[in-house]
């Protein structure tokens, strides 16, 4: 395979042009180009007219002579490794594997798992997509939260309600990246996410893809318990022994215990009762920094002036923004989870606080962006040394936030939030929001050496996308679960010092995102592969 880098086309081009190109390259006659497929696209917008940016495999006869008669820089031998798990090991398994949790890192380790014959069995707290959607949209509309299937618990986890972005920063060498954007792809996502370079999955997509990734685990084996929750843990000489978990189905709740001698752990970073009960078991946990601040809504036009120009092919993309900012104190600020065409949704998982977060679905052709602007806290903010400080320091935001706005997502214009005044009417920026919001005093959620640092590093970011700082853009808050307040410590092998005990994913502190997660759920599961035997659960 030869793969050619920056072939360059313009917007709204046919693929008979692409071949046209890719046969100018390497100096062939189309009858010579026997397949080819797009590896990468992306846009450049830096010069105008604005392009299309291409890395694309191309299968010709005799390569060799093929790329020394073409003497194209841009042109080289590409050789694809297709993933393949690890062969099982030899450690016996007495009972069946156990996953915590399925959002991306559960959902993927699980499937690993079954396709090598483990047979897991995965707990959800939460319920099934197509039901935890009509949860959510309940809430959104009359404010009723039901704690177990919300926007942070369920079938997926936190991203089926984000963006649903799909890039990652993860280096990757062994195929998993690719192995995450097929599995979606099998499941129904457009084959487009493939050479996006930032590809991404709404939404209104992702209920019916997990929902597919789950058909596929329970096909090989697996099984999926949903509104069962993990409350309990038994170690017997420093190894996992059994589990119990609380299941719900309606009003009532029943116990039962699991044996298992792999117990995976991919709760989410939200899963604030499992992380109190980690700690109280004395499994080996860390503080861990993270990012809190507030959602930020601009018109979606103007941000695709800024990216484009005023003059911009309307076939491109809503465009996105990346922003980031020094500010007084050594501290951070930067954009976060940006939502091109979105909408700002409560995304609150406890009675008597309130979080927000950012989505889009697929087409992502809502009037605004939104994006988190947010800085970094960490045990001097939180004012404790306590493993479960972070935590708890989120909770005190949630709570400030949902009395800010009377239990409805507080709003503030950027100028009143400047001047720590409650607006009272909105500029030109409606607010795209999923639930009820009120005006409310967002700067006074939080202590005031971080709201001075959202305003210093928002002000600051003018310079670089003109515009940001208009005087009616809109906050909302609070956007505290950027990533998890804890880590739990792992070994080379993915496994902690308890024994079978493998943290994994977002909630363990080891993701950022779907396709992180994704990654670290199926290195989890290469790990207890290469480990042990398929064993009395098959």
């Amino acid at each position: 395979m030869i793969r050619i880098q920056q072939v360059k086309l313009a917007i709204g081009h046919t693929r008979e042009e692409l071949e046209q190109k890719l046969c100018q390259e390497l100096k062939l006659s189309r009858e010579g180009l026997l397949h080819y497929e797009i590896r990468k696209q992306s846009i450049d917008a830096r010069k105008k007219p604005i392009q299309y940016v291409y890395t694309v495999d191309v299968q010709v006869r005799e390569e060799a002579r093929a790329l020394r008669r073409a003497r194209n820089p841009k042109a080289s031998q590409a050789e694809i490794h297709p993933y393949q798990l690890p062969k099982p090991g030899c450690k016996p398994l007495n009972h069946p594997p156990v996953v915590v949790g399925s959002g991306p890192a559960g959902l993927f380790c699980g499937l690993m798992l079954a396709k090598a014959g483990y047979c897991p069995i995965i707990l959800e707290r939460g319920k099934p997509a197509r039901e935890r959607k009509k949860t959510v949209e309940h809430f959104w509309s009359t404010g009723e939260l039901d704690p177990g299937s919300n926007v942070q618990f369920g079938e997926g986890g936190a991203g089926t309600f984000s963006d649903g972005k799909l890039n990652t920063l993860v280096k990757d060498t062994g195929g998993r990246n690719r192995l995450v954007l097929e599995t979606f792809v099998k499941a129904g996502a457009p084959k487009e996410i493939l050479w996006q370079n930032k590809p991404h999955l709404g939404t209104d997509l992702l209920i019916d893809i997990v929902e597919n990734i789950r058909r596929q685990i329970e096909a090989l084996g697996g099984q999926i318990r949903f509104e069962s929750r993990m409350t309990d843990l038994s170690l017997r000489e420093g190894r996992v022994e059994r589990i119990e978990a609380a299941c719900s189905q309606g009003t009532k709740e029943e116990t039962y215990e699991l044996e298992t001698d792999v117990l995976i752990l991919a709760p989410g970073h939200s899963a604030r009762d499992t992380f109190r009960m980690l700690w109280e078991k004395g499994i080996p946990m860390e503080q861990k920094s993270f990012a809190v601040g507030v959602r930020m809504e601009h018109p979606q036009e103007m941000i695709n002036f800024s990216q484009y120009g005023t003059d911009y092919p309307k076939e491109l993309p809503a465009a996105s923004y990346k922003l980031a900012r020094k500010v007084s104190g050594s501290r951070g600020v930067y954009s976060f989870c940006m939502c091109p065409g979105g909408y700002v949704v409560n995304a609150s998982s406890e009675e008597g606080a309130l979080a927000v977060n950012g989505m889009s679905y697929q087409a992502r052709d809502g009037r605004n962006a939104n994006s988190a602007m947010v800085v970094t806290v960490g045990e001097k903010d939180f004012g404790s040394s306590h493993v479960l400080a972070g935590m708890e320091f989120q909770r005190k935001l949630e709570k400030a936030a949902f009395l800010a706005g009377e239990g409805r997502v507080p709003l503030q214009l950027l100028k009143d939030f400047c001047q720590g005044t409650v607006s009272k009417a909105l500029g030109d920026v409606e607010p795209s929001i999923k639930g009820a919001w009120a005006f409310g005093n967002v700067r006074g959620i939080f202590p005031k050496e971080l709201s001075r640092a959202l305003e210093e590093g928002i002000l600051g970011c003018e310079q670089i996308l003109p515009g940001f700082t208009r005087g009616d853009a809109l906050l909302s808050g609070v956007e505290s679960r950027t990533s998890s307040p804890i880590r739990i410590p792992r070994d080379s092998r993915m496994e902690s010092a308890i024994g079978g005990l493998y943290p994994c994913g977002e909630g363990a502190g080891y993701a950022g995102g779907i396709t992180s997660a994704a990654m670290d759920g199926i290195k989890t599961a290469e790990a207890v592969i290469g480990r042990y035997a398929p064993g009395k659960g098959r």
